[in-house]
């Protein structure tokens, strides 16, 4: 999408009520013929217990080799604060993240980590990729130990 189509970027924007409404954007990839890849974390994600109600913290970290197009950083931060009130097991809200992304721009490849804090006494960590990382790609760990009081 051009820039001057982008409809949160530079504008004052309230945050959507829920993921469904949130409007993840894209803008283009200034280097499609390049293989990189581009890191998004979010280390304060924070969601609902379907069950309880209570809020549920935890850190994500999006890692995606871009082709065509980039998720707008904006954006993001919207759809992901969209959560904040959405009730959702760790499981859904990480995979769901990674899904809209995927629709969104259609990464050569992607991943995502979701390191949630402790619920009931036991961290629950969530991981999925796209399939495996495309050769050459250069990628970093996420240094995240184990649950130790990150």
């Amino acid at each position: 999408m051009p820039k001057e189509e982008l409809k949160q970027l530079g504008r004052a924007t309230p945050a959507p009520a829920s993921p469904e409404q949130a409007q993840l954007e894209r803008v283009e990839n200034p280097h499609p013929d390049t293989l990189y890849c581009a890191r998004f974390a979010a280390p304060e994600f924070t969601s609902i217990c379907p069950v309880t109600g209570q809020p549920d913290f935890g850190m994500l970290v999006i890692d995606y080799a871009p082709r065509d197009w980039l998720v707008e950083s904006k954006s993001l931060k919207l759809f992901l604060q969209s959560f904040r009130n959405h009730g959702a097991f760790h499981e859904d809200c990480t995979i769901l993240v990674a899904k809209r992304i995927v629709d969104a721009i259609a990464p050569a490849w992607l991943r995502i980590a979701g390191y949630w804090n402790p619920r009931g006494g036991m961290p629950i960590d969530v991981f999925w990729q796209t399939g495996a990382p495309p050769d050459g790609l250069w990628l970093t760990g996420h240094d995240v130990p184990l649950y130790r009081g990150r």
